[in-house]
């Protein structure tokens, strides 16, 4: 069973299984998700309320798995326009077992910024998934936290490999490098999810993002939710709106490097691909990251030889160029507020490089003109 509502992540998780086929009516069910309305909860379409709770559902999936018998409100089957009341018991049950995923510790190495009883900070690098899901059940940062930590940690220990999150309480995306911070103690994880939930923690990134901005600082705002054109992009709806979830991004111009800007991001919120489907809403999608076309020439000539120097940063940099640079938060036991702060990796570092020195040649082509 997945209680989803004390830890916002980060990233992506595919938590979308619903299915018409897996009716609860006859044959033996399984609990796969429980929710207990708080006190407080205003009247609410049940479906509504389930999209808000389990990250990436589909509002139409939900309302399938409705149909289909497998959510029940105090044991229940009820419909999607069922309004969920203070109190209610939300739970969400199909006709075969959740997915159990064993950790394999695997001896992958890491680059551990800081480690003592209670938690660590490492930096990932691109290219590696936070913890096993769908098609990636090996070589995650969770498989080599599990082979680091085994025996060391309760958290961590055999017993409770098969938690697919032991310890996590944020994440970042597969293709984004950075710092993370990865409790070892139940008292560590609950004192730090606490505090992401509270917007307590400090994150700033660096990102390359195309074209010049206007202002040298800004913030954008905006819900996020799943794009209703394609489920693995996110897309920013009006603050205020039912869909989505508030989200707030503040960035700060750090070099103009003609075509692309270099620019540090401060998330005062945390959800799913927020940097990348916020800049791509104000007209600034990340340099090459694919998922939101930033793998394009948004900007620039339409010469050959530009877009051969472009072609040329991409594969020097091969993936959305962002980084978490910066993470701060309280300790859970020294009560004492820590912030690590983290270099560029090497790709970012050469494709900044690469564009200085073709804003460099422009510049002596126009003075010697």
């Amino acid at each position: 069973m997945a209680d989803m509502e004390n830890v916002d992540f980060d990233d992506e998780v595919d938590v979308d299984e619903y299915d018409e086929s897996s009716s609860s009516e006859g044959g033996e069910v399984y609990e796969h998700y429980r929710f207990t309305a708080d006190k407080k909860q205003g009247l609410l379409r049940i479906d509504k309320f389930i999209v808000n709770r389990i990250e990436h559902a589909s509002r139409t999936k939900v309302q399938e798995a409705a149909d289909a018998g497998n959510i029940l409100v105090n044991d229940k089957p009820v419909k999607a326009n069922y309004r969920v009341k203070p109190g209610d018991v939300v739970t969400i049950v199909m006709s075969y077992p959740p997915r159990e995923i064993e950790i394999i510790p695997e001896d992958i190495p890491l680059e551990i910024v800081y480690e003592d009883d209670q938690l660590l900070v490492v930096n990932k690098r691109p290219g590696m998934c936070v913890h096993p899901g769908y098609g990636n059940y090996t070589g995650t940062l969770v498989n080599a936290l599990a082979f680091h930590l085994q025996d060391k940690a309760e958290l961590w220990t055999k017993e409770a490999k098969n938690d697919p999150r032991p310890g996590l309480v944020h994440r970042i995306d597969k293709d984004t490098s950075g710092l993370l911070v990865v409790a070892k103690t139940e008292l560590a994880k609950t004192s730090l999810a606490k505090q992401f939930f509270n917007k307590t923690t400090s994150r700033t990134y660096v990102a390359l993002a195309w074209g010049h901005f206007d202002e040298p600082e800004g913030t954008i705002r905006g819900n996020i939710g799943r794009s209703s054109q394609d489920r693995k992009q996110m897309d920013v709806y009006p603050e205020g709106s039912e869909i989505g979830k508030h989200a707030v991004t503040h960035y700060k111009v750090l070099e103009n490097l003609g075509y692309i800007t270099k620019v540090q991001c401060r998330l005062e919120t945390g959800r799913t691909h927020q940097i990348r489907a916020h800049f791509k809403h104000i007209g600034h999608t990340l340099f090459n990251d694919e998922r939101y076309g930033g793998n394009q020439i948004l900007k620039g000539t339409t010469f050959s030889k530009y877009k051969q120097f472009v072609q040329n940063c991409f594969e020097i940099l091969p993936r959305q160029a962002l980084h978490a640079k910066t993470l701060g938060f309280m300790h859970p036991t020294k009560n004492e507020y820590m912030e690590f702060d983290s270099e560029l990796p090497q790709d970012m570092v050469a494709c900044i490089e690469k564009w200085r020195t073709y804003i460099a040649g422009r510049e002596d082509s126009v003075e010697s003109i």
